[in-house]
This record gives C-alpha cells, sequence and structure tokens, in this order.
C-alpha cells in the first residue's frame, strides 16, 4: 500500500515549510499578518457592483432569525419533514421543466 500523493513526485515533491515561517521575510512579499497588501491585491469595485452590494442589506427579517436562533438553542424548535420533503420535491421538479423546456 502507497502512502502519500502521488501528484506530489509527478511535480517536484511538497516543499515543507517550518512553522513560523513567513513569506513577509522575503524581499518584495507583505504578509496579511503585518498588515501589507501588495498593490496587486487592490480591488475596485465599479459603481453597478457597489449599488448592487448595498442593495442586499436588509433582505433577512433579523427578528424572525433571533427568535429562530433562540427556539433551537431553548431546544424547542420544530421540523415539519413533509414541507420539507414537498418543497425539494416542488424545486426539483422545476429543475427538470426548466432543463426540458
Amino acid at each position: 500500500m502507497k502512502i502519500g500523493n502521488p501528484l506530489d513526485k509527478a511535480v517536484g515533491g511538497v516543499n515543507a515549510r517550518s512553522e513560523g515561517a513567513s513569506t513577509a521575510d522575503k524581499p518584495g512579499k507583505t504578509s496579511s499578518a503585518q498588515g501589507g497588501v501588495g498593490e496587486s491585491a487592490k480591488v475596485t469595485l465599479s459603481s453597478a457592483a457597489a449599488g448592487l452590494l448595498s442593495q442586499n442589506e436588509g433582505d433577512f427579517d433579523l427578528d424572525k432569525v433571533s427568535s429562530v436562533k433562540q427556539a433551537i438553542d431553548d431546544g424547542t424548535y420544530k421540523i415539519n419533514p413533509e414541507a420539507i420533503a414537498d418543497k425539494l420535491i416542488s424545486n426539483a421538479k422545476d429543475l427538470l421543466q426548466g432543463k426540458q423546456g
């Protein structure tokens, strides 16, 4: 029985890194632990993307989420397996009809 990943040998093996080793010690490299970000790592969003992100705020009812969480923590949350099964079947039918139509 062979142990190990055969791809490791194909690509020249896996280099072991000692604990505490950091790429920040090498010239031109920064570490997120040190708070540095390389110029190539910066991202800017278009106005359309920023608009889409701002629309997602408030997509859920915080009070309902809190009450469900509390019911789960208390052990009083009731699961309706029939409703779950019906919804799964309905979603599967919709997917199959979408592929056929």
